[in-house]
């Protein structure tokens, strides 16, 4: 028989791990790899979401430059930048696009997990290819607003805190995360596992 817990209502019984009695709280069940996949697409498409917006405005603007006033004046260097950004932009849309496309072409054709890879690679390479743009936007930007030196120096800085914060610092989580013992029962100690 339960017992209900004095004030936060939830339910103590034996723990399955190891016996003792208390509050159970212990992650569910497993996830089923059909719910694996559903979740891991669901994550994907809100990721696709946010990433696809955010290349599509930055190469709407760099499609409009083209047609500014100010883009005759450029010079062979700041041409070349923009010839290289609107080239890497449109790679970057391409690949954070072709998750929908992909999706489309193979929906119920029982492929879900090759989708769901796929499109997770595509997703990273489309964020590589993102930061590259907006990079190269920044230094088109700045090395026509700032001497030469000064903009590349300021783009190198952004591109090491995009490097970090979009790269390094997800790598580092993933290690801690591999190296995590596995889940113990709350009730036991540190090394005293059966």
């Amino acid at each position: 028989m339960t017992q209900q817990g004095p004030a936060s209502g939830t339910e103590e019984r034996p723990c399955v791990t190891c016996g003792v009695s208390g509050t159970n709280t212990h992650p569910e069940p497993a996830e089923s790899a059909r719910e694996r996949v559903n979740r891991r697409w669901n994550e994907l498409l809100q990721e696709t979401r946010v990433a696809q917006t955010g290349v599509q405005i930055l190469f709407g603007f760099l499609l409009s430059v083209a047609f500014t006033p100010m883009f005759h004046d450029l010079g062979t260097f700041e041409r070349a930048v923009y010839v290289t950004t609107v080239a890497l932009g449109a790679t970057a849309t391409a690949s954070l696009i072709a998750p929908v496309s992909i999706h489309r072409f193979l929906s119920g054709q029982r492929m879900k997990d090759e989708v769901v890879e796929a499109a997770g690679r595509l997703m990273i390479c489309g964020m590589v290819l993102l930061a590259l743009t907006i990079g190269c936007t920044l230094l088109l930007i700045l090395y026509v607003v700032v001497p030469g030196p000064l903009a590349i120096a300021l783009v190198g800085g952004v591109m090491v805190w995009f490097c970090l914060s979009w790269y390094v610092l997800p790598l580092l989580l993933r290690r801690r995360a591999t190296r995590r013992p596995d889940d113990r029962c709350e009730h036991e100690t540190p090394g005293t596992s059966s």
